[in-house]
């Protein structure tokens, strides 16, 4: 990346997601009224991964203490908020927010709605929730450790974090349309990695021109083992194959990896 041109990952993040949001992407589209009133009646599910949660995994929010950390977009904080749970939803992207936000007005729903970088919880106390709802997001980050700090510093004693993120084997393979053609996998990437340091000049110059999110694909150590070097006690494990398969090496292994750890 050229020294001359100055950039700001964070803010580069937040357009890319806005756009995502203004484009009705898949993780934009607010859930119904319908769906919204069931959740109301107890009939409700949210998603860490493609497949609904494990029941045991959630046990009853009603009352609970939640934050949906980088999850905005109308979809989980405000079912988990009709479901009865005292729902804080924090995101980096406005736009994503404003998804929430309308489905809040629409509904009738109590929602604390917060813009910042997950990296960050110091507006929130020590032991504020008892729940941490954080789906596939922390690609967007370079490091995540103090995401895992901050999740079990705002965590109450026997608080959860259920999160989700890419097997990062999904990072390793050249995205040359040519070898998918040919139903080739070609390593070329080392992980952990990173958009910012492994594109070459071209492939990033053109990424930044596209206005893409940047990526970095994390290791397991700093995944799980982050998690557990935070503090938390891994409590349930689970892996999942992407549906829709975008690149060669989804075909064969599972692409999503969901855990669920406690703070005791």
């Amino acid at each position: 990346m050229p020294n001359s041109v100055p950039f700001n990952l964070l803010a580069h993040n937040a357009a890319a997601w806005d756009r995502q949001a203004l484009s009705d992407s898949p993780w934009s589209q607010p859930v119904s009224s319908d769906i919204i009133a069931a959740a109301r009646q107890g009939q409700w599910q949210i998603h860490l991964t493609p497949s609904s949660l494990p029941t045991a995994w959630l046990g009853d929010v009603r009352g609970k203490k939640v934050l949906c950390l980088a999850a905005a977009g109308g979809q989980q904080a405000p079912v988990l908020a009709a479901a009865g749970a005292e729902v804080t939803v924090f995101d980096l992207s406005p736009e994503q927010l404003a998804k929430d936000a309308t489905v809040a007005r629409r509904d009738g729903l109590p929602l604390h709605i917060v813009q910042g970088d997950m990296r960050d919880l110091s507006l929130f106390a020590d032991a504020s929730f008892d729940l941490v709802f954080h789906p596939v997001s922390n690609q967007y980050v370079p490091d995540i450790q103090p995401v895992w700090k901050e999740c079990f510093r705002v965590l109450r004693p026997g608080g959860a974090l259920l999160a989700s993120f890419f097997n990062p084997a999904v990072f390793i393979a050249d995205r040359d349309p040519s070898y998918a053609a040919q139903g080739m996998i070609k390593p070329r990437f080392q992980v952990p990695y990173s958009d910012l340091e492994d594109l070459g000049s071209a492939e990033l110059a053109a990424k930044r021109e596209e206005r893409g999110a940047m990526i970095f694909g994390h290791s397991l150590a700093s995944q799980i083992g982050g998690q557990l070097a935070a503090g938390f006690v891994l409590a349930g494990f689970l892996e999942e194959m992407q549906p829709n398969p975008r690149f060669e090496i989804e075909k064969f292994m599972p692409s999503f990896m969901a855990t669920r750890s406690v703070k005791l």
